[in-house]
């Protein structure tokens, strides 16, 4: 089986890389393209003509203009990366009889009420990149028969920077820290999403009813200022000098921290159709922050790391 990744050198991307070896041949090219394959979902021509080429059983697509506030700007452009390109590799797929696995957003909603979001609760994006994303998974599903949208929220990779590092490093240098406490989520790891969406796709090629729309996010919930003091109490415990102790972290409210583009509040997913089709246990969010930190700090990387 051939198997197509796009987004390769993305936090999931770059996970999926390992979490799909196993399944399958792998050719996930770059953005500047190898061998005459093109991973530039902002040329969404040369990417159906990359698929016509190759004849991949599946296509996963991990890239995704990403930038929240920066999308206010440049909503062609995300829409291009978010909407039109995730549609043109949709037909293509589909002219292929290919599967095609596709990642969306807990932003496709407008963060109202404190319930977790189902799959089939009504969509309202707040920003330009919930509505883009939101426009590329209903171009996926009408495209695409043989299809697994995986909506997610608060991924972070244990490669490269994320909030967690950032809190440490921050909480190491500074006097003061403060963070909002009014928006509530799941942090997920890029390696749990991964892991997952190999074992729903192995699934999947089996049984192509269960083509879909899933929620996948880590179990349990906390705000970005629960979240923090999570991170600091393990960095403390595992010798981090902090000149900020985590109780001390001041939590404030979104309307305090002004973006470009509203943030919804309640990012809460309802997992549950994920974890009863495909025989899944969704982990709490702290063990993958808690393993993510102890891999980070035990190794004696600098908090700027």
């Amino acid at each position: 089986m051939k198997i197509l990744l796009l987004g390769k050198d993305g936090q999931l991307g770059w996970e999926l890389q390992r979490a799909l070896a196993p399944l399958g041949e792998l050719i996930a090219p770059g953005r500047s393209g190898a061998a005459g394959a093109c991973g530039d979902l902002s040329r969404p021509e040369e990417l159906a003509a990359t698929v016509a080429a190759l004849q991949p059983q599946v296509i996963v697509n991990a890239a995704a203009f990403t930038a929240v506030d920066r999308a206010e700007q440049e909503t062609a452009l995300a829409r291009q990366v978010n909407a039109l390109a995730p549609q043109r590799l949709a037909q293509a797929a589909q002219a292929l009889g290919a599967w095609m696995v596709h990642f969306s957003t807990d932003y496709v909603f407008d963060g109202s009420g404190d319930l977790p979001w189902r799959e089939d609760d009504a969509p309202a994006p707040l920003n330009a990149y919930g509505q883009t994303k939101l426009e590329g998974e209903r171009a996926v599903r009408q495209a695409c028969a043989r299809h697994l949208v995986l909506r997610t929220s608060w991924v972070y990779g244990a490669r490269g920077g994320n909030f967690a590092k950032t809190m440490v490093r921050l909480a190491s240098q500074r006097e003061a820290l403060q963070v909002v406490d009014d928006q509530v989520g799941a942090p997920t790891g890029a390696e749990l999403v991964a892991d997952i969406t190999a074992h729903a796709l192995r699934h999947a090629l089996r049984a192509p009813q269960v083509a879909g729309t899933y929620h996948l996010a880590a179990a349990g919930a906390t705000s970005w200022h629960g979240y923090a003091t999570h991170v600091l109490r393990r960095a403390a415990a595992l010798g981090r000098t902090l000149k900020v102790a985590p109780d001390a972290v001041r939590p404030i409210a979104s309307a305090d921290y002004p973006t470009p583009a509203r943030r919804p509040l309640n990012s809460r997913l309802d997992t549950r159709r994920l974890a009863d089709t495909f025989g899944l246990h969704l982990p709490p969010w702290q063990q993958g922050v808690d393993r993510m930190l102890d891999e980070w700090l035990g190794a004696g990387e600098a908090p700027g790391a």
